[in-house]
């Protein structure tokens, strides 16, 4: 039996055999480009053909605008061996371009015609809506995609709902799967707007985000739809039929929800500005009225010196007419005093005089007299009783 070796010791003497092949040195492949990726200024991607795929990393960023997904490539380099990952990869030093790849070239096809038929125009697209209450997302549960949209979706707004649709991906029927689940979410209840998402990958990798079935369903959908698949630079058939591209499906979910502690900061700052406006109006409002205040006080001052003065004259003109009418009173009052005193019967008695009366009557001549009737004369000290007499003479 042989001894057993290191993993460090078997990959090593793989990679010895790469690097002591001359034949392998500076060959150059021809493929199709999928699965472009930029870290650190270097650029990782796959070549394929009908039946097989190569990794290729490229550690010249000068060559990265030749390196476009879906073209047909003549790359040329060597094979290097990783031994501490175990992996084989071409190191690519120089590409040549011939042509686009049948995969690319039918995806302008369908691009074309769905353009032509109108599902890309402005007009039919939908407003997203301000306020989301519940977001669907069409997707595969199992992927990183659904987590980063919950994540980002709950960081930035804890009361938004989001209803997951469990689909493929990619793969056979993989593009039924998403339409089928388009026509079910388009109609389910208090969905407000439809997130169909997948992580990046090969234009291969997103081609059922490419078929007909799937734009269609889209255009047809009755509520928005944010197409979110792959990475920034991949575009697929969905992001022109739908209603909002997003880069990637946590930007999807960022620009549908709304930052609760914004809001919050938001309204916080409405109220303080409140608080300032109504404050800086109650100050407005104290000052005009100690204006106003001011100024009826000092109209009422001269207002009341004014009447004052008025009522004091107007009491001194009662005053000086009410003596007057009193002094013209008592003068009228002793003349009239003088008056009765004159005609008063006592002091007329009191002359000499004496009133003489016949029963209730006052006999004024001696033809009043009855002769029948004694008569009463009065005097001032008394009355005596006495009978006429008819003159002989009569």
């Amino acid at each position: 039996m042989n001894e057993a070796i290191s993993v460090t010791k078997f990959n090593s003497y793989i990679k010895n055999i790469f690097d002591a092949e001359e034949l392998l040195h500076n060959i150059s492949i021809v493929g199709e480009i999928f699965g472009v990726s930029v870290s650190r200024n270097v650029i990782y991607f796959s070549l394929k053909d009908e039946n097989a795929t190569l990794s290729c990393v490229c550690f010249y960023p000068n060559l990265i605008n030749e390196i476009k997904e879906g073209e047909q490539v003549i790359v040329t380099g060597s094979p290097n061996f990783y031994v501490k990952g175990g992996r084989l990869s071409f190191n690519v030093v120089k590409i040549e371009n011939v042509g686009q790849g049948k995969l690319f070239e039918e995806f302008l096809k369908m691009k074309a015609k769905l353009e032509k038929e109108g599902l890309f125009d402005v007009d039919h697209k939908k407003q997203i809506p301000e306020n989301i209450r519940r977001i669907g997302v069409i997707t595969s549960k199992e992927g990183a995609v659904i987590q980063d949209i919950k994540n980002v979706a709950w960081r930035r707004n804890p009361n938004v709902d989001i209803v997951l649709f469990n689909t493929k991906v990619q793969g056979f029927q993989s593009e039924k799967e998403i339409a089928n689940a388009i026509d079910i979410m388009g109609n389910y209840p208090n969905i407000d707007v439809i997130i169909v998402a997948r992580g990046g990958g090969s234009l291969e990798d997103l081609w059922a985000y490419n078929t007909e079935i799937v734009a269609r369903a889209t255009y047809n959908c009755p509520k928005p739809i944010v197409s979110a698949v792959g990475h920034e630079t991949d575009f697929t058939i969905i992001d022109f039929v739908s209603d909002l591209r997003a880069p990637t499906p946590s930007a999807a979910a960022e620009l549908l929800t709304y930052n609760l502690q914004d809001k919050k900061d938001s309204l916080i700052s409405f109220k303080n500005n409140l608080i300032r406006i109504e404050n800086n109006i109650l100050s407005s409002c104290k000052s005009n009225l100690q204006n106003v205040i001011y100024r009826l006080h000092n109209t009422f001052d001269k207002t009341f010196l004014s009447q004052a003065s008025i009522l004091e004259k107007l009491k001194t003109s009662l005053v000086r007419n009410f003596e007057s009418s009193v002094e013209q009173k008592i003068y009228e009052l002793g003349i009239y005093e003088n008056t009765i005193e004159k005609i008063n019967p006592l002091k007329i008695l009191e002359k000499g005089y004496a009133r003489i009366e016949q029963g209730k009557d006052i006999v004024k001549t001696s033809k009043a007299v009855d002769f029948n009737q004694n008569l009463k004369i009065l005097f001032r000290d008394g009355e005596v009783i006495a009978t006429p007499i008819k003159d002989k003479g009569e």
